[in-house]
């Protein structure tokens, strides 16, 4: 049986109500979004808020709100949100992205988005809610973070590879360019499975970069210890 917790070295995230559990994307994510002086940041799908704790951990004068539209994850986030250092610094609330409204722009914009756009539904209902980009689509995705980003600003995303370019397009259609990617690998000799990319409203040469998960002796790659060390405590 899966446990109902995953323990970090400065918090642990609870997920058992949780559609989506704690994996190896959202950590990426976490870990990989630029360093920066945000004074705002949002979370969008947030779940078990793991993002958003991450986040919180790196950026200690951020103000964080992390937007989930599953009652039963908004919940246990706030619970995980609650037993950290951070508790005064993240609001959890719980809403459908095309209703959120804020009066004050953000910094950086955070998700870790639904991907299975052409895959069959599963059965449980929650989850498939949590996985399919049928409650929430690129489009919609980019067309209300263009609305809440400051002039200045970043959104920061995780997606498969297969399904770069009709992000990138629904980026582009509202005037959100790539300033930074990260292709990310398994293994040697296996193919892209995830892109990480970054937006802003400024058309610039994107920086490319890759990383491989492991090396070919099944252990952990140097680079990516470095990358996720400061959350996983086997690293």
């Amino acid at each position: 049986m899966p446990k109902s917790f995953f323990q970090f070295k400065h918090f642990t995230v609870w997920h058992d109500r949780c559609a989506m559990k704690v994996g190896t994307d959202g950590v990426l994510l976490g870990a990989w979004v630029p360093q920066g002086n945000y004074r705002r940041i949002l979370d969008v799908g947030t779940g078990t808020g793991l993002i958003a704790l991450m986040l919180a951990q790196r950026m200690p004068e951020a103000k964080i709100v992390g937007v989930e539209i599953d009652a039963a994850a908004s919940e246990q986030a706030r619970e995980n949100v609650s037993r950290t250092e951070w508790a005064d610094r993240i609001e959890i609330e719980c809403c459908d992205f095309r209703n959120y409204q804020s009066d004050e722009t953000f910094n950086l914009i955070v998700s870790n988005p639904p991907y299975f756009i052409d895959a069959l539904k599963c059965p449980a209902e929650q989850r498939s809610v949590a996985r399919h980009a049928g409650s929430m689509n690129y489009d919609l995705l980019f067309r209300r973070s263009a609305s809440l980003l400051h002039p200045d600003g970043q959104i920061c995303i995780i997606i498969p590879s297969e399904i770069e370019k009709n992000v990138t397009d629904a980026a582009w259609n509202h005037h959100l360019y790539p300033c930074r990617r990260l292709r990310v690998y398994t293994k040697p000799g296996k193919p892209c499975r995830r892109v990480l990319l970054a937006f802003s409203f400024k058309e610039s040469i994107c920086a490319e970069d890759a990383l491989c998960i492991e090396s070919e002796a099944q252990q952990y790659t140097a680079e990516y210890i470095a990358l996720t060390r400061d959350f996983y405590l086997k690293m």
